[in-house]
């Protein structure tokens, strides 16, 4: 599959050389009103950043009603209606196709900001190989955390997890809800591919994996960043803290890892993957293990939750690698 035919360069300027974090667009996208409250608290830590970004944009997936209240309630505010396909990837590059700044800035729409975030995930492009860069995802729990969550899975739920870095540096791909990346760039690598991503309730990922793989595969030398410091704090709603969400949603990871594994190969694709499951999640069973032995029953049921996972994110990964045989 061939990456998606994305709009032209023409009126986005070159990266500034510069006070890059003054030259920034901020892309929130939002689907529902059942948000709404949550998407209101997101613009308002974008508004509260010193220095606010240049132009933020609300993209509206294919919701009037949505469209129509943040058009009557925010201010400050360009709200767009997508004019791609439904789902985040089309929302996504209906914004990016609207940036007039060198770098757009993208935060979910449950998800808030907090202090200095701003410059301090775009400084890195004082750096001309810096083509990305992602923040630090702190999960705020509507209830408390659930006691059978491993830290190494907190990305089920949208959050940095345990196996990124602890310090600044490069990664291959950045976590969607905090993220930025050059505009001209991503337009360049032809935006986030429709076939990969969430739509609506489908918890599906992985489109902002596979255009950061694209964007440093076109320049050599060119890196993505994660930033701790940039951070957010992403809001988890209790149907997210079920046992069944994160089995489906671990199944569905390794169903969007084998489209991205059709689209730019195993040793871009499974890079992460491969320590994660080689390195990073045996420490976590021996970790837990440990903790069953000296009396800690919910040890057990981690080490249940990281055997379950590993499985069902291999599980949706073989699954979608047989279909996408059987349709050729």
């Amino acid at each position: 599959m061939t990456a998606p035919v994305f709009g032209s360069l023409a009126g986005v300027p070159a990266p500034p050389d510069a006070d890059p974090e003054l030259a920034v667009t901020v892309l929130v996208c939002a689907y529902t009103m059942a948000r709404w409250d949550q998407t209101k608290a997101a613009i308002a830590s974008v508004l509260g950043q010193d220095p606010r970004p240049a132009q933020l944009i609300l993209v509206v997936d294919h919701n009037s009603e949505l469209a129509a209240t943040a058009r009557a309630e925010l201010t400050g505010v360009l709200v767009l209606d997508s004019t791609g396909a439904a789902g985040l990837s089309g929302a996504r590059n209906t914004g990016l196709q609207a940036a007039t700044q060198p770098v757009t800035v993208f935060l979910d729409d449950d998800a808030e900001a907090r202090p200095g975030w701003l410059g301090a995930l775009v400084e890195p492009y004082a750096a001309p190989a810096v083509v990305a860069t992602g923040g630090h995802v702190e999960p705020r729990w509507a209830e408390r955390r659930p006691a059978w969550l491993p830290p190494e899975f907190d990305w089920v739920v949208g959050c940095s997890y345990r196996g990124l870095p602890e310090t600044e540096g490069a990664v291959r791909n950045p976590i969607g809800a905090n993220m930025s990346m050059r505009t001209r760039d991503a337009v360049a690598a032809g935006g986030f591919d429709g076939s990969i991503g969430r739509v609506a309730g489908r918890p599906r990922g992985c489109e902002e994996t596979e255009l950061a793989i694209r964007m440093t595969a076109a320049q050599s030398g060119a890196v993505v960043m994660y930033v701790p410091t940039a951070a957010v704090d992403h809001h988890v709603g209790p149907d997210r803290t079920r046992f069944r969400y994160f089995l489906r949603r671990c199944w569905h990871e390794g169903q969007s890892k084998a489209v991205v594994v059709g689209l730019v190969g195993a040793s871009s694709g499974l890079e992460r993957e491969r320590r994660q499951a080689a390195v990073v999640i045996p420490t976590a069973l021996l970790r837990e293990l440990r903790g069953l032995l000296t009396g800690h029953v919910t040890a057990g049921r981690r080490m249940g939750a990281l055997m379950a996972g590993l499985a069902a994110a291999t599980g949706g990964y073989i699954a979608g690698r047989l279909t996408r045989l059987a349709t050729r």
